[in-house]
């Protein structure tokens, strides 16, 4: 029997990578749940699962949240129960969360707790959320460990992916439930969201326009590769190790200053970048570095990326687009 797989969220950047993993090792039936949000173009969401958009063994669903008649929706007419759900939908940003925190909270937490009463009340074997290095704010001990405790979330989404994990860690120990977090740092590559800091780049000095470097350069993300988080997420669907409830932090373990990764780029597109020097924004975090030994210990995770690959695939995969997809 093939395996059910439920992904949220299935048709953005990190979602349609899983789903097209899944299905290139066939033995899986894909359902994708994916709202369109415009927060940005259709289109890319549309172009993203161009690939597996002929399997018999992927579904695709358009669909809300928070929508009336989920469950029935996401089971079909054959009642369906899903073996795992890897929920992935989310409102992305911290800086957009600063301005509409009611709808990341409503999304981000009533969502996900939703989705944790329909897994609860249909006896799902396994739910897997997608969480964010963002919820260790401004910890300075680093690299950050999963067992770190008093977490201060420094904005509204954030906060969101805490409440989200809460109530993900109640469901565990209430009705039994098979949980894992995994904790996402900083992911690039193809179909990255074309806001972000890395697509955002390639774009604006390929067109020879000014990007904002936000304070002096020196603050310090853990840059992981795409690939090497699929990897990740692939191993915690199969996970047979720790409790019923774990958490796991999914990074490169390798920080770069901004200013490094402006030099990166600038070697790989063979251009200088003109810098519009700007204020360090609120809700950013100064650095974030993952300690990965818990990850590899239960699931055998090894990121192997190193930025100068990953930001070469980029490149090979932005190269492809229409103008006016970039």
């Amino acid at each position: 029997m093939p395996r059910r797989v439920w992904v949220t969220g299935g048709a953005g950047f990190i979602g349609s990578h899983l789903v097209d993993r899944l299905i290139n090792e066939g033995g899986h039936e894909v359902t994708v749940l994916d709202n369109f949000d415009p927060f940005y173009d259709r289109s890319i969401k549309e172009s993203n699962l161009e690939q597996v958009s002929g399997s018999k063994d992927v579904r695709l669903l358009e669909a809300d949240l928070l929508d009336q008649g989920l469950k029935e929706v996401l089971q079909g007419s054959d009642g369906a129960v899903p073996d795992v759900i890897v929920h992935m939908a989310a409102k992305a940003g911290v800086r957009p969360s600063i301005l509409d925190p009611l709808a990341y909270h409503r999304v981000n937490v009533t969502g996900t707790l939703k989705l944790l009463e329909l897994a609860r009340e249909l006896k799902v074997p396994h739910f897997i959320l997608a969480s964010s290095s963002s919820v260790y704010g401004e910890d300075p001990n680093v690299p950050w460990k999963e067992r770190d405790i008093g977490l201060v979330p420094i904005s509204p989404y954030a906060a969101t992916k805490i409440a989200a994990e809460q109530f993900a860690q109640v469901y565990a120990r209430l009705h039994g439930m098979k949980v894992t977090v995994l904790r996402f740092f900083t992911v690039y590559g193809p179909r990255q969201r074309p806001d972000l800091a890395i697509h955002k780049f390639f774009r604006q000095i390929q067109a020879g326009q000014p990007i904002p470097q936000f304070g002096d350069g020196s603050t310090r993300r853990d840059y992981t590769f795409v690939d090497d988080i699929i990897s990740g997420v692939r191993a915690a669907m199969d996970r047979d190790k720790g409790g019923a409830f774990e958490i796991y932090n999914l990074g490169n373990s390798a920080t770069v200053t901004l200013s490094g990764l402006i030099r990166a780029i600038e070697d790989e597109l063979g251009i200088e970048a003109i810098i519009d020097r700007r204020p360090e924004q609120p809700g950013d975090v100064p650095q974030t570095y993952a300690d990965v030994s818990k990850a590899g210990d239960h699931l055998g995770f090894s990121p192997s990326t190193p930025l100068s690959e990953g930001l070469r695939e980029f490149h090979a995969w932005f190269r492809r687009l229409p103008q006016e997809a970039r």
